[in-house]
């Protein structure tokens, strides 16, 4: 059976990149490609939309896409847990539709990423830099951002981590009360380094990505899990089993609070970057 794909974000890096590896990749078809001109109702007759476009186009994207009965794939940065949250009660009991939010598609990044949460309860001092190329235009990225929060949530019992003077702005943006700092400069793709800090010593989990390549088997990979999604799953730790943890759940929805509205984002996805 062959998987009808819909790409939105299809002129920008990481949508190009998608749509050569779908035509290459047996069980897919790729329908409809949509850029920022597109008219969103160019999705419809897919089984699986991917999102890949900009912050602030991705959740009237994904809107569209549930509110129609469709499976979502989100490659786009910017998802904050309280949008999760509110996606996550949205679609609570839903057969028709499931999202899956990938903050990054390298296999290499999210061991890093794991391995940094599984670090996180041993030491006190903890920082992030990310780095990417200037094009990139938000910031912090979604995968140090991603990692922050496990961070915090791996030191649920412990407390927040140390962070000295983060009242000074060039001490970064704190993120579960992680400091997070952002590079962008030419001659890169994607690298971050979580730094650790502990008496007598230091501790730094590093990934580096080299080419775009690095994306590609985790981009199937999620691919293949949106076909079924159910609910709201985050990360592709959710969908491998990475054998340093709790086996692999998706996003359980929150109680509802007394305003579970969230502003919807003008339509038309514009062109995605990495």
């Amino acid at each position: 059976m062959t998987t009808r794909v819909a790409i939105v974000g299809v002129t920008g890096t990481m949508g190009r990149l998608v749509a050569a590896l779908i035509e290459k990749t047996d069980g897919y078809e790729l329908v409809a490609g949509l850029n920022s001109a597109s008219n969103l109702a160019e999705m419809l007759g897919a089984d699986v939309v991917i999102d890949l476009t900009v912050p602030g186009a991705s959740q009237g994207v994904v809107d569209f896409a549930v509110d129609n009965g469709l499976r979502v794939l989100v490659g786009t940065s910017g998802w904050s847990q309280d949008r999760i949250d509110a996606l996550a009660r949205r679609i609570a009991g839903r057969d028709d539709t499931g999202v899956v939010i990938i903050p990054n598609f390298s296999i290499g990044s999210v061991i890093g990423t794991a391995l940094s949460a599984m670090v996180a309860r041993f030491f006190d001092s903890i920082e992030i830099v990310e780095a990417h190329q200037a094009a990139k235009v938000d910031s912090p990225s979604g995968t140090a951002v991603r990692t922050a929060e496990l961070i915090g949530k791996a030191r649920a019992g412990l407390g927040p981590v140390s962070a000295p003077h983060i009242d000074q702005r060039a001490r970064g943006q704190q993120v579960s009360s992680v400091p997070v700092h952002s590079l962008r400069l030419e001659g890169l793709l994607a690298r971050q380094d979580v730094i650790f800090g502990g008496t007598g010593e230091t501790l730094t989990i590093s990934h580096n990505t080299l080419s775009a390549a690095a994306y590609e088997r985790g981009i199937l990979l999620a691919l293949a899990a949106a076909v079924t999604a159910d609910g709201v799953t985050v990360g592709l730790d959710q969908i491998v089993d990475l054998g340093l943890g709790e086996p692999a759940a998706r996003e359980t929805p929150p109680e509802p609070g007394p305003d579970d509205s969230v502003p919807g984002d003008s339509v038309a996805g514009a062109a995605g970057t990495e």
